[in-house]
């Protein structure tokens, strides 16, 4: 059934009007009143700010666009004492093929001018055309080719193309070379005492900490549930672009979001799956030496009775449980909470951009009641599948003392050093996504949008290699958070570029509009932030390595 909704932008708050279901028939209509409009002071001083500030209304039928300004200003007159005119007639032309619409069009006229105590009739007419274009074309008049298909587009493929190529390279030189020489050095045997010593007194960099690299880190629990998240987000970033490129997309308002929370809702398997697995083989039942070290020390001492208790707590695994909910609602939380603050405060300006209600409870079921179970059980399948302890190095009992190192080697300068060349690599595609989302634009190119994402991976996944290792190479054995945010760092860059872009490329202003740009844009760059980071490096370069 055909809907038609008319918002009339006001301070950027919307009214609502429902045309007459005569429009739903095809037949011609050539002027009929949709309602009378009695104008007070409020209302003109409303319509007045939304001509100034060239507002438009959007009108949807059959899913299909339409839009039109408010009314009209007279050439030369931006003062209030200009005489403001408010368009009150509406003309659609519908195109249709058989049963289906393909093409709908609006103008207007019959300029009234604006006036308190006045009454106007809205108007509308309507002229139904016959067309040969098919159903599945039906969008190309909204897709904006020389925009989204220019050449800068192209070039900026293959500008992030080549910068995969020299990433690709420097870290094949890392591995290839610098981690081969130091395995043969290290691994060489001799029976040899003085060169032994030798061997031993020149060893540095990261063999050095071999003893203290696969320590459980700092924050075990959210770090694996953000991991766990992570690895959810590439499946379903993959499932969700694989349904916009079929272009069933277009032909439904909101289908865009629609998709990637139900496939966010059935990867939470994955999720919780990665997310067990890793905390399980990080600091749940592991390390065996070091419990039982502990529990040697806290027998002997026993003000350390409860000492002996709480580590076997945490190294038992019973904080599993955390980790299973966290996993499952660390994502939605986050974005419930910024939506709640957003919902607030379009509800205290009147505005249709509030969430209804409705909404919020089928998303709630879903995640209730499909993401939250499946997270769970991939969280309890991944800790008793894949959490065997792995690690080729055993984790001494005594912590090794970092050596201070220059400013440069320090975890945040590695972490945000890192974010640069992945921002980099989508910095282009970032302008055409943000113009589309805020300039109100058909996006269609989800190609090149796939093809970005899979050179971000790739990107991300040399910048993680090596900040990772000369993090290690400087004797710092933290390295679990660092080579995450290495990496997560870049939806730092891409908020700060959201800045740049919101006072140099839009015309928002107001509190409303400004809280609804950097809103959403935080949850986009949370999501971004978690999908990039990544820490998959260290457990390969110390498989091969003799180990006391």
């Amino acid at each position: 059934m055909l809907v038609l909704l008319l918002f009339f932008l006001s301070n950027f708050a919307c009214t609502t009007l429902t045309l007459p279901t005569s429009v739903l028939l095809p037949e011609n209509v050539d002027r009929s009143v949709i309602c009378q409009l009695e104008l007070d002071e409020a209302k003109v001083k409303h319509f007045k700010d939304a001509i100034e500030n060239s507002y438009w209304f959007e009108l949807f039928m059959d899913d299909l666009p339409l839009w039109g300004f408010v009314g009209e200003l007279p050439p030369g007159k931006k003062s209030e004492n200009g005489k403001h005119a408010l368009y009150t007639h509406k003309s659609i032309n519908v195109k249709y093929n058989k049963d289906q619409i393909i093409h709908v069009n609006l103008t207007q006229d019959n300029l009234i001018p604006l006036e308190a105590g006045r009454t106007v009739e809205l108007t509308y007419s309507v002229n139904w055309i016959p067309t040969d274009v098919t159903f599945a074309r039906r969008f190309d008049v909204y897709l904006d080719y020389p925009f989204f298909e220019h050449q800068i587009h192209w070039f900026s493929i293959f500008n992030s193309f080549m910068m995969v190529i020299f990433l690709t390279g420097l870290v094949s030189m890392i591995l290839m070379r610098t981690l081969r020489n130091d395995y043969a050095k290290y691994a060489w045997e001799d029976d040899d005492l003085e060169s032994l010593e030798r061997d031993v007194n020149e060893e540095s960099g990261w063999k050095l900490v071999h003893g203290d690299v696969f320590r459980p880190p700092s924050s075990l629990v959210l770090l694996s549930a953000v991991v766990g998240t992570e690895f959810g987000f590439c499946l379903n970033i993959i499932l969700a672009m694989k349904t916009w490129y079929s272009g069933l997309t277009l032909f439904r308002r909101g289908a865009i979001v629609t998709t990637f929370i139900v496939c966010y809702a059935l990867t939470s398997f994955i999720s919780g799956y990665v997310s067990g697995g890793m905390y399980s083989r990080s600091g749940g039942m592991l390390y065996p030496s070091l419990l039982q070290a502990a529990r040697n020390i806290s027998n002997n001492i026993p003000p350390l009775t409860h000492f002996q208790s709480s580590l076997m707590l945490v190294c038992s695994g019973k904080h599993w449980i955390k980790c299973m909910i966290l996993t499952a609602s660390l994502f939605p939380f986050l974005c419930f909470g910024i939506g709640f603050v957003l919902n607030t405060i379009a509800i205290f300006y009147g505005s249709l951009a509030a969430i209804p209600f409705g909404t919020m409870v089928v998303v709630f079921v879903i995640w209730g009641f499909i993401s939250f179970p499946l997270a769970l059980l991939g969280t309890v399948v991944g800790r008793n599948w894949s959490g065997a302890p792995n690690n080729p190095c055993r984790v001494k009992t005594i912590p090794r003392p970092i050596p201070e190192k220059k400013w440069y080697l320090t975890p945040s300068v590695v972490s945000l050093m890192g974010g640069l060349l992945p921002f980099g690599s989508i910095f282009i595609e970032m302008y055409f996504v943000f113009t589309s989302f805020w300039n109100y634009k058909v996006y269609y190119v989800y190609g090149f949008m796939l093809l970005v994402f899979l050179i971000l991976l790739v990107v991300t996944v040399c910048v993680t290699i090596v900040g990772t290792y000369f993090l290690l190479n400087a004797e710092n054995y933290h390295w679990q958070w660092t080579s995450f945010f290495s990496a997560a760092s870049t939806a730092v860059y891409v908020y700060l570029y959201s800045i740049y872009y919101y006072y140099v490329k839009t015309k928002m202003f107001g509190f409303f509009q400004t809280s609804f740009y950097f809103g959403y844009t935080l949850m986009f760059c949370l999501g971004l932030g978690i999908l990039c980071g990544s820490n998959l490096f260290v457990r390969r370069i110390y498989r091969n390595i003799k180990c006391d």
